[in-house]
């Protein structure tokens, strides 16, 4: 009786043992559960908190860069306003309102006419003679891919622009040139004589306004456009349809044949709703001038 109590005594404490070591393993493996749920929760945190931040610094660094370029913009754009001169990017365009009063119209006879340097030049072909032909009578022949237009030339009128005109064309200045600007509304042109084709083109000279005083613009007109007062160039404008423009724009000739060349472009209209490039591409191929 003594060893079979002994040994259900042993039992029993073997079995408490193993209760206990069996509670005490999965208190153990719950610590452990519970640990590296906490350890999963952390390194998520740590991994919101990083990209937060990236967040942020790129938000910072844009924003950086927003400030630094509006602040070279408004630069720019004052430093152009300060010195009076168009900036590069701006093209030489009409307005239907002057943008500074118009230069008086020389109210003497033209002896010699001047031609500021104002590179860069589109073509280099030099500049004009300082003194005009006033006597002579021109006629100048636009020979298009679309058609011949023809101009009488006002060289009594506008002596200094006639005469860069015809200079010009002399030079091939104008040959193989595309119109670039076609307005169908309100402004009724075709904008011709930039080799560029992107309506900041030039000759690397300007010259000044003449013809002005109750200037209008009929159809039929030819007008030097510009970038200001007194900054003529090599761009000029064929109005097709009676245009009511500010009086800043010099008029050099009438278009006596052809006219309806410019109608049928316009008729095709632009890439760019009212005011763009024709449809319908207009390649100078020569100008040539007649003496009569």
């Amino acid at each position: 009786m003594r060893e079979v109590f002994q040994w259900d005594h042993y039992r029993s404490i073997t079995e408490r043992l193993g209760r206990v070591a069996g509670k005490q393993d999965r208190q153990r493996r719950l610590a452990r559960e519970r640990y590296e749920r906490r350890q999963v929760r952390e390194a998520e945190r740590h991994h919101r908190a990083r990209k937060t931040a990236q967040w942020a610094s790129a938000a910072v660094v844009l924003l950086l860069l927003a400030g630094i370029v509006t602040f070279t913009i408004v630069h720019l754009a004052s430093n152009a306003k300060a010195s009076g001169k168009p900036s590069a990017s701006a093209s030489t365009g009409l307005s239907t309102s002057p943008s500074a009063t118009p230069s008086p119209t020389p109210t003497g006879p033209v002896t010699s006419c001047t031609y500021t340097p104002s590179p860069p030049a589109s073509r280099n072909v030099g500049q004009p003679p300082a003194k005009p032909d006033l006597k002579a009578s021109y006629q100048a022949t636009i020979k298009t891919n679309r058609g011949d237009i023809v101009i009488n030339l006002m060289n009594s009128k506008a002596p200094c622009t006639v005469n860069s005109f015809v200079y010009l064309a002399s030079k091939k200045f104008f040959s193989n040139t595309q119109c670039h600007r076609l307005t169908i509304s309100r402004i009724f042109v075709l904008q011709c004589g930039d080799p560029t084709g992107s309506g900041t083109g030039g000759p690397g000279y300007k010259f000044n306004d003449e013809n002005l005083t109750g200037a209008t613009y009929p159809a039929a007109t030819v007008a030097m456009a510009n970038s200001g007062p007194n900054t003529n160039g090599s761009q000029f404008f064929l109005v097709y349809k009676d245009t009511s423009l500010a009086p800043s724009y010099t008029p050099f000739g009438t278009i006596v044949a052809g006219l309806s060349v410019i109608a049928k472009v316009a008729k095709a209209g632009t890439d760019n709703g009212t005011d763009g490039h024709p449809k319908e591409k207009v390649v100078i191929e020569s100008v040539t001038i007649k003496k009569t």
